[in-house]
Formats: C-alpha cells, sequence, structure tokens
C-alpha cells in the first residue's frame, strides 16, 4: 500500500545514497541513479533491467534521451509504439517479441523461440533464424538494410535482458526499501544493521552509511545496549551496537547481563554488577572482548579493569553459589547502599593508549566508531585522491586512479619465478580495496607496505574473479602537513584540562541527551587535553572524572559546546 509517487524516495534515488537498497547499491549503479535522477517508477524497473552485460552499453543513452540531451531515435518508425516508454531503447525482452512479431511478422510464441536461439548462441541456428527474421521482414515490406540493422541491434538483448515482470518485481522491492530509507531511516539502518550482524564488512558499509546520513553509530554500552542493535532510547536519532553484535559474544554470554539489568535497573559500579550479574556460564575471553569493545567504560577505564578481569569474573560466579546455597554473600553485608569500592576489584588506572583502543574496535565490532585514523589524513589528502576506496567497481576496469588509504592487512606471495610480491588491503573512511603490487615496485617499497602506514597509491583498476583490485604503479606515504592548524583541527601541542559544567534541569531526558551531544562533540576533536565533566544543581557541584577521554581545544570545539552549555559551562586549565 506504499504511494508509488513519493517525493522523498525519488529525492533518495537520485542522490545515489542507495546503500542497503533492494538491487541498486553498487557504485556503478548509484552513479546512473544520479545521472538519471528517476522520477517514477517505470525509471526504477528500467535501470534494473538495463544495468546487466550487453543492455548496460545502452544506460547513457537511455539517460540522456529521458533528459533531453539528445533525440529519441527509433530503428524504423514501425517500432516506435514499442519502445516509446524507454525513450527509444530496448529495455526488455518483451520489447524484442514485439520487434520479431512487428518486423517480420512472427506470432509471440515464434518470436520466443528466436529470443532463446539468440540467448544460446548456436551458430547454426542463429544463422537459419537471421536468413528467416530477414525474409519475414522484406515480405512485411521492410528494406533488407532496416532488417538487417534491427536484427544486429536485438541479437545483443535476447540472452541477458529481464522479461518485463521480473524487472517490475525487482523494482517494487527496490522502491519499497527506498521508500522506507528515506521516509524512515533510523529505524531502516537499524533493521538493515540487525540483518548484516556479524559479517563485519556489510556492518561497516552500513555504519559509514549511517555517517553520511547524521545519524549516530553509538558503541556497545552495559546500561544501554540490547541483545543486538536498537534504536537508543533516549537520543531517537542514533543507532546503539548490540552486546551480541560483538566478536566473540554470544547470545548465551550475554542473556544473564541483559536478565540482571532488567530485574534490578542500571548497573552503578563493577561491585554493582558483579553482585547482581551470574557470570558462571562467561569465560576470560568474553568479559575480555567486552571491555575492549567498550562495553563497560561507564563502570570503569579498560585498562583497570582488564587488570582485574580475573577477580571480577571469580567474585561474581563465588557470590552467585554462596546465593544459591542460601549464605549471606559479601555484597549482602556491605549492604546496597555502598558507594565505596569493595577491596577484592579495587581499580587502578592503566593507561591504554589511544591506537590500541582504536585496534580493539576495529577487531571486535568491525569499525572504528569513536575515531578512524584515517580521518584527518582524508582532509589533506581530498586533492590528490581520484577515487574513493569502497566506490571502485567493475566499470573502472582499466583506469588509472589515485587512492589513500589506512593498510589494514598485508600477505606477500611469490611468483613463479620465486620473486615476491605483495597483497595488501587499503581502506578509507568510505571502504576498502585489494592492492597488488608486483615484484619491482615491490622491491623498491617494501618497507611502506606495513600495516596501520597510510598510503597513497596510484595504479590501474583490474578485474578479479570476485570483483576488483588496483595494480600498484606509485605508492608513497603520508607525512602530515606541517602548516597552521586551521579552526577545526586541535592543537596537539599543549596539554591541558577541559572542565565542562552543565547545569542540572527538571528534565532528565533532556540532560541526558545534552550529556550524550556533548560527549559525542569532544570525540570528534582529538588531542591531548583532558576532560571533567561537572554535574551542577543548584549550589552543590559534582565532577566526573573522564579518565578514558581526551580532547583537542580549538575554535570550533568552542563554539559547539558554548551552545549547549553556555560561555560560563566552559573552562580550559594548563
Amino acid at each position: 500500500h506504499l504511494p508509488l509517487d513519493d517525493s522523498r524516495t525519488f529525492e533518495l534515488l537520485s542522490s545515489g545514497e542507495t546503500g542497503g537498497v533492494f538491487q541498486l547499491e553498487g557504485a556503478g549503479m548509484r552513479r546512473y541513479l544520479k545521472e538519471l535522477k528517476p522520477a517514477n517508477f517505470s525509471d526504477i524497473a528500467a535501470m534494473v533491467a538495463l544495468y546487466r552485460p550487453g543492455p548496460m552499453n545502452h544506460i547513457p543513452t537511455f539517460i540522456r534521451a529521458k533528459h533531453g540531451l539528445e533525440p529519441i531515435s527509433y530503428p524504423h518508425p514501425a517500432l516506435a509504439g514499442i519502445l516509446e516508454e524507454t525513450h527509444g531503447v530496448i529495455v526488455y525482452q518483451d520489447q524484442v517479441l514485439f520487434i520479431v512479431q512487428a518486423l517480420a511478422g512472427y506470432s509471440l510464441g515464434q518470436a520466443d523461440i528466436v529470443r532463446k536461439a539468440m540467448g544460446k548462441k548456436i551458430p547454426e541456428i542463429m544463422r537459419r533464424e537471421r536468413l528467416r527474421f530477414l525474409e519475414g521482414a522484406e515480405k512485411k515490406g521492410f528494406s533488407h538494410e532496416v532488417a538487417k540493422q534491427v536484427f544486429e541491434l536485438i541479437e545483443p538483448f535476447a540472452g541477458y535482458a529481464f522479461n518485463k515482470a521480473h524487472s517490475v518485481s525487482y523494482a517494487m522491492i527496490a522502491y519499497q526499501t527506498a521508500y522506507l530509507k528515506a521516509n524512515y531511516p533510523v529505524e531502516y539502518m537499524t533493521a538493515l544493521l540487525v540483518a548484516h550482524s556479524g559479517q563485519h564488512d556489510k556492518v561497516a558499509a552500513a555504519v559509514a552509511d549511517c555517517q553520511r546520513m547524521g545519524i549516530r553509530v553509538l558503541p556497545p554500552d552495559v546500561n544501554e545496549s540490547e541483545e543486538t542493535f536498537s534504536i537508543e532510547s533516549v537520543e531517537k536519532q542514533a543507532i546503539r551496537f548490540g552486546l551480541a553484535d560483538i566478536k566473540n559474544v554470544g547470545v548465551d554470554a550475554i542473556t544473564p547481563i541483559l536478565a540482571a539489568r532488567k530485574a534490578g535497573g542500571l548497573f552503578k559500579s563493577i561491585d554493582d554488577f558483579c553482585r547482581r550479574t551470574d557470570l558462571r556460564g562467561m569465560n576470560k575471553r568474553v568479559m575480555e572482548s567486552l571491555i575492549k569493545a567498550g562495553v563497560m567504560d561507564h563502570l570503569g577505564s579498560r585498562g583497570a579493569l582488564l587488570q582485574r578481569l580475573e577477580r571480577i569474573l571469580w567474585l561474581s560466579q563465588h557470590e552467585q553459589v554462596l546465593r544459591e546455597k542460601g549464605q549471606a554473600t559479601m555484597f549482602d553485608l556491605w549492604g546496597q547502599s555502598v558507594a565505596t569500592p569493595l577491596p577484592e576489584i579495587e581499580l587502578h588506572e592503566v593507561d591504554i593508549p589511544l591506537k590500541e583502543r582504536l585496534a580493539w574496535e576495529r577487531e571486535l565490532l568491525g569499525v572504528y566508531l569513536s575515531e578512524h585514523p584515517f580521518q584527518q589524513a582524508a582532509r589533506q589528502l581530498a586533492s590528490s585522491v581520484t577515487a574513493l576506496c569502497g566506490q571502485i567497481d567493475i566499470e573502472m576496469v582499466g583506469q588509472t586512479v589515485t587512492v589513500a588509504g589506512l593498510v589494514t592487512s598485508v600477505r606477500q606471495g611469490f611468483t613463479k619465478s620465486r620473486r615476491p610480491f605483495m597483497n595488501a588491503t587499503l581502506e578509507d573512511l568510505v571502504g576498502s580495496i585489494e592492492v597488488t603490487c608486483w615484484a619491482d615496485i615491490y622491491q623498491r617499497t617494501e618497507d611502506l607496505w606495513v600495516e596501520g602506514n597510510i598510503l597513497l597509491v596510484q595504479g590501474k583498476v583490474r578485474a578479479r574473479q570476485e570483483g576488483v583490485q588496483i595494480a600498484c604503479d606509485q605508492v608513497r606515504r603520508y607525512e602530515p602537513r606541517a602548516t597552521e592548524p586551521a579552526d577545526d583541527v586541535p592543537i596537539p601541542s599543549r596539554e591541558g584540562r577541559l572542565r565542562i559544567t552543565i547545569a542540572q534541569t527538571d528534565n532528565e531526558k533532556e540532560d541526558l541527551l545534552r550529556f550524550h551531544q556533548i560527549l559525542d562533540i569532544v570525540k570528534r576533536y582529538p588531542g591531548g587535553d583532558r576532560v571533567i565533566m561537572a554535574i551542577a544543581d543548584g549550589g552543590s557541584r559534582v565532577n566526573l572524572d573522564m579518565p578514558n577521554m581526551s580532547t583537542g581545544y580549538c575554535r570550533e570545539l568552542h563554539e559547539q559546546l558554548v551552545e549547549l552549555v553556555g560561555e560560563e559551562g566552559l573552562r580550559l586549565e594548563n
């Protein structure tokens, strides 16, 4: 019952932002959709049918004819009625049948036999049907030259083109998915992430799509996450990673956590978490993955929790055993209201470098959520890059491109003559692509191909069985430009403390939303300044030290924070 003339849907299709849209999410298809700017359902059906070997060569003609950039032409006026809908271009198998019927006098059944013969490309049958077609056309008064031209025109389509019913069926699902993405973007992208859960490459593509759409994807959190991806309960324009979407963590492992939270509310501390959660079914590897992914950040820093990992597991499991036996536990004796951590799980700060925390994110979540290591380089290299890694497709085979990205994997191989060569994966903010560096170039540049390096690569796009790759011709390492930082670039040379004071109001949901907005802004500007949050309620003030958070104070950061807390809510301390 969805309306087939929804303006938002056609705006989405025309923008090419069709990631996760059935049949329309390939890079080549996106490019054509931006050129076509579909305005009705028929345009979608035609693109589904045209984007195939054979018919694909006629897409530019279809687009130019639709927009009046070139006149619509027909092989013969008798075919105008058949090809008018598709601007003079043969798009569907059905049109092949009607053309054979109109020009050569075949019945539709006989015409379908011709189509099948063309599809099988059996030389003997093709010669016979060609002669039969030419004779039939001449009997109906068409010249030999026109008949020959039309036969050669329809021949490539017969084996590859979709029939119209098939194309319309596909186009309907394409339109429905585009409609949902255009009108319910957060809900649709959440559903898409749920569908791709466990497939890190597809999750990464969907997260990148969310970021382009302005939808925040938040890290997993022991107090906020559900089993899988979900819409954030407080901030409705955000999606929260699920606990079971973390690598090494299954549904069985996190069920006790969700059950304890549902029964007793949010966890207030690591002591509270251990007291209420039955971790007897959780092994060390699972708990380590939860901590490294940032799930427990509200209960303690990752370094401190990892240091006390075995104690946390042992204490929780011990308390559960005692409780089942009906004995009073240590937690019961201390009382639920005691805020002081128990000695058995006293936490000591352990500094974990940002680079290592980002590596954990990538390994366990499949994406960088807090910051991408390539982010700063992407701005400086934008003028040097001719293509983005995630947008190179089969249509670009043979082209020379320049790409830049982070080296995420390296595999060395040997040619038949035992000379070493290298395959690497290069990743930018949009996607990734494989780069092959053959022996001659690899011999001179071997030291550059190291995981974590940011490289600028020029090479030719080559086809592979499972997609495309780049054969490297030139490569150099990215070196940050030593220029004066722009207003939006953090100044790394000065280190201090940024104190942010939030005035508490009577609206708890609004306060929490503002708190998360502040955290999100601070994370966008990495640097060496520590962050301290202060909650002001009347005459009292509570300071929250944020051990895992730092920022780079700059003018743009200041302006964005002032909108949320005012000038009086910010103080930079040396």
